[in-house]
């Protein structure tokens, strides 16, 4: 079973033995949120479902996403060997949530990496 490492700018920032973890984040222009849903396998990050809470510039659902609770949702299947998540003076930073519960990385400074630990 692989789990999440998250690292930051300053070192290491998470540890987690989970394997499931969800991002979420709102675009800068349409105040839009978008989650992703990630397993950590073999050493690899892969995203199961992305989601979308209504359309809009720059975030159109592709023609496989259908309307479920008010969502777009749809099955990706990307394979990731590490996710890098840049940061914004313009929108709240991101979301990360792991075994239920959730934490905003807005106190992190530079980059955060994230990638499936051994």
């Amino acid at each position: 079973m692989s789990g999440l490492c998250a690292v930051a700018a300053a070192g290491l920032l998470l540890l987690t033995p989970s394997d499931h973890f969800t991002l979420a984040w709102t675009h800068s222009v349409e105040k839009v949120e978008w989650r992703e849903d990630w397993q950590a396998v073999s050493g690899r990050l892969i995203l199961r479902q992305a989601s979308v809470l209504g359309s809009a510039a720059g975030m159109e659902p592709p023609p496989q996403a259908v309307l479920r609770d008010g969502r777009w949702v749809w099955n990706p299947g990307i394979v990731m060997e590490e996710i890098v998540l840049a940061r914004s003076d313009f929108t709240a930073d991101w979301r990360l949530c792991v075994a239920g519960r959730c934490r905003d990385l807005d106190k992190e400074k530079g980059q955060t990496r994230l990638r499936a630990c051994p």
